[in-house]
């Protein structure tokens, strides 16, 4: 019997950047928020990184071949991604600047038409504007799609290191929703096309359910895998 799903084996791939050297982090609390959002619509596989794994070399490095092999590990995930969720905090008004030594040594063809949700921290209001003067020109120079919903949250928006806002949830629940509906699109576009080249006729869309699977602390992989009875443990 053939399946009219599209196949999970090779599921979507969605990384996350959280421009932090240190965990926990507030930054790491937001991306992991949003991919919660993501994952009640989308069934991915979702890979988080933070700064701090890319390890001390990161800064030490003038050119990509001088990079450790975690570091290039990253940026191998983030060019590879079919989409990105990314998060950094606010230090003097604009993102980390490791955050940015990251991306300068990303390919600049690599993120071309690539969705990307952008998301920052800060100590306060002031710096909301960071997402609009200084990530989405980023990710403009990549002609990345970011979502025209970004999100910013302050210190006073997380209570015990999680997103206690019903503002900053809402405007979450928008990001992701739009982020969901855009990665979903072209699944379904590209599902469509494989059908059409292999001259099978699918009888019908099916929507898979999904839940999220959470790793332990470091750099993690979860997978966001259809919702089954049993539960996963690790």
């Amino acid at each position: 019997m053939t399946s009219d799903c599209p196949d999970t084996s090779s599921a979507l791939k969605i990384v996350g950047i959280s421009g932090n050297t240190h965990r926990p982090s507030r930054s790491r609390a937001l991306v992991e928020t949003i991919a919660q959002h993501v994952a009640s619509q989308l069934p991915a596989e979702y890979v988080l990184y933070d700064i701090v794994d890319a390890g001390p070399g990161l800064g030490a490095a003038f050119e990509r071949d001088e990079l450790p092999a975690m570091a290039e590990r990253i940026l191998a995930a983030i060019e590879g991604a079919d989409a990105l969720i990314v998060a950094t905090p606010v230090y003097k008004g604009s993102y980390r600047g490791l955050f940015k030594h990251l991306f300068d040594l990303v390919d600049p063809l690599a993120l071309i038409d690539r969705p990307v949700l952008i998301a920052a921290t800060g100590g306060g209001p002031r710096h909301a504007l960071v997402v609009e003067h200084h990530l989405r020109p980023l990710f403009g120079f990549f002609t990345a799609l970011a979502m025209p919903t970004a999100v910013y949250a302050s210190d006073s928006d997380f209570c015990e290191g999680e997103i206690v806002s019903p503002i900053v949830l809402d405007r979450i629940a928008v990001a992701a929703a739009q982020f969901a509906a855009l990665i979903g699109l072209r699944a379904r576009q590209a599902y469509a096309q494989a059908l059409s080249a292999s001259g099978s006729d699918p009888h019908g869309e099916r929507t898979l359910p999904v839940r999220l699977i959470r790793a332990a602390d470091g750099p993690e992989i979860v997978r966001i895998a259809p919702a089954t009875g049993s539960r996963l443990t690790g």
